[in-house]
């Protein structure tokens, strides 16, 4: 019997390696691809989108929200993926009556390393999950090296509209924003708070603006609307879509 321990701190107990796989987070059933895992993988949601073929093969057990319990009784897992951001507590309560269930939490870029490292124990894929964590390493340290010397800029990352929502500090978005050298306007009001588009410009007056498509799908319109506001214009190029790319995340400019 081996014991390994999530980023919650649960203690989770096997036998032998989990052999079937229900991912219930989209970056993680990737990350999992990554690893070689794809024959384990049995069960995904609907906004698990890469790698592109999963959709046409693997079950579509709903979205990370919500998701049909049932039909992950019959998948019958040995391990489920959860992440404490994108799923909900009652939802993870739920599913450990059918099999452990493995929550991760990801704040910090060191908490996502651990969450390769520990994938690589849980999983019998150390040397794959090692190989992938020396890409990574070299790869900050190389982007450390390259913007240190840039110059710091004061950014609002909206991810909801009516209300119109951004992200706070203790997120992994804020987290990445002050890698890029990008200081948050609203890093001290939380998490994920409410905001009043009005006080945009008194409460920070950003240089640039980001918008998410997803969790929320923002739009043209939004944009035009949160232009009002501030002094960034649609034709003005400071305000910027978030889009997913199947390998990396990256900004489209309006």
């Amino acid at each position: 019997m081996k014991t390994f321990t999530d980023q919650l701190g649960t203690l989770h107990q096997f036998e032998n390696t989990p052999k079937r796989i229900v991912s219930l987070v989209p970056s993680q059933t990737e990350l999992l691809y990554d690893l070689g895992l794809e024959d384990s993988i049995i069960g995904i949601t609907k906004f698990c989108v890469h790698p592109i073929h999963f959709k046409s093969i693997k079950k579509i057990v709903g979205g990370t929200k919500q998701v049909k319990i049932d039909k992950i009784k019959e998948l019958r897992p040995d391990i489920i993926i959860a992440n404490k951001e994108e799923n909900t507590k009652e939802m993870v309560e739920e599913l450990s009556r059918i099999c452990p269930v493995w929550v991760t939490n990801i704040t910090t870029i060191e908490d996502s390393l651990q969450m390769i490292a520990n994938f690589g124990q849980l999983f019998n894929k150390r040397t794959e999950a090692q190989k992938w964590l020396d890409k990574l390493n070299f790869a900050y340290q190389d982007f450390q090296l390259f913007i240190k010397d840039q110059p710091i800029k004061k950014v609002a990352y909206f991810i909801w509209a009516n209300p119109y929502m951004v992200a706070g500090k203790e997120t992994f978005i804020n987290e990445l924003l002050q890698l890029n050298h990008f200081q948050n306007i609203y890093e001290e009001k939380g998490r994920y708070p409410e905001i009043e588009l009005k006080k945009i410009r008194i409460e920070g007056d950003p240089d640039l603006v980001f918008l998410s498509s997803e969790p929320f799908p923002f739009k043209d319109e939004h944009a035009f609307e949160i232009g009002r506001f501030t002094h960034h214009y649609f034709r003005g190029r400071r305000i910027f879509f978030v889009v997913w790319k199947p390998t990396c995340k990256s900004v489209r400019i309006l």
